[in-house]
């Protein structure tokens, strides 16, 4: 995909994950700068080196997406490094596997505090900071559409990012462009228990009969913050081979 993003600039979070690493590598070859936040600042500064880009383009930022006081640390080095940003993509998330009637209290709150808390307290505190002609991709899930066994409290959480979306599309209007991506099963880390457990069925319901790869959801992240998307807003878009649609 050829997109042009010189001189303006992405913050990135879950950039360590399988898809934020493709992300981040379309945005670095488009000419962006870029503001990669994980958790993991190890795994951060491998993402970075792995870019072949010296200072000047890049800033980590170890960032805990539950936290707000640390995800304002890193909007604030963000503006302060590159003096505003021109697209937002939240990537950070977690997928862990529990029935509802053995979750615990505990466990459903982590996950709703870093799949849709984390995402709210980032985007209230970057709207002040868009540029001109700014874009939001959220990361919403096929399972946000349909639910999921054993991931009742993953699906709510991805739910709530697609009503999120819609509301913020609506309240930045010409402001900035909103939109998310609604992956199906990518073959990353986070998903290597959910394909061995249910690949085969799931892949028998994909019309495109395999898995999905990182840089075919990055592709469409980078369409939706291009101007080939300027009048696009308050979308998901399905990227899962066909699975949504034929389950």
């Amino acid at each position: 995909m050829n997109f042009d993003f010189t001189g303006r600039t992405l913050l990135l979070t879950g950039a360590a994950g399988g898809i934020g690493r493709e992300i981040a590598k379309l945005f670095h070859t488009a000419g962006a700068n870029l503001v990669l936040a994980d958790l993991n600042e190890d795994a951060l500064q491998e993402v970075a080196a792995g870019l072949g880009e010296g200072p000047g383009r890049i800033l980590c930022r170890a960032t805990n997406g539950a936290d707000p006081e640390d995800i304002a640390a890193t909007v604030g080095a963000a503006v302060d490094t590159f003096g505003g940003l021109d697209f937002v993509v939240p990537a950070a998330g977690i997928y862990p596997e529990r029935d509802v009637e053995d979750m615990s209290d505990d466990e459903w709150r982590l996950v709703q505090s870093i799949n849709l808390d984390g995402v709210f307290y980032l985007l209230k505190r970057v709207i002040p900071h868009l540029a001109d002609n700014a874009a939001i991709v959220n990361f919403a899930s096929v399972a946000g559409h349909r639910g999921s066994r054993s991931h009742a409290h993953y699906a709510a959480s991805k739910a709530g990012i697609i009503a999120l979306t819609r509301s913020l599309a609506m309240e930045l209007g010409s402001r900035a462009r909103v939109n998310a991506v609604s992956p199906g099963t990518i073959e990353t880390p986070m998903t290597i228990g959910l394909i061995r457990d249910r690949g085969e069925s799931m892949l028998a319901n994909t019309p495109l009969g395999r898995n999905g790869r990182p840089s075919e959801v990055a592709s469409v992240v980078g369409f939706l913050c291009s101007d080939a998307a300027s009048f696009i807003t308050g979308e998901t878009v399905h990227v899962n081979g066909g699975l949504f649609m034929a389950g």
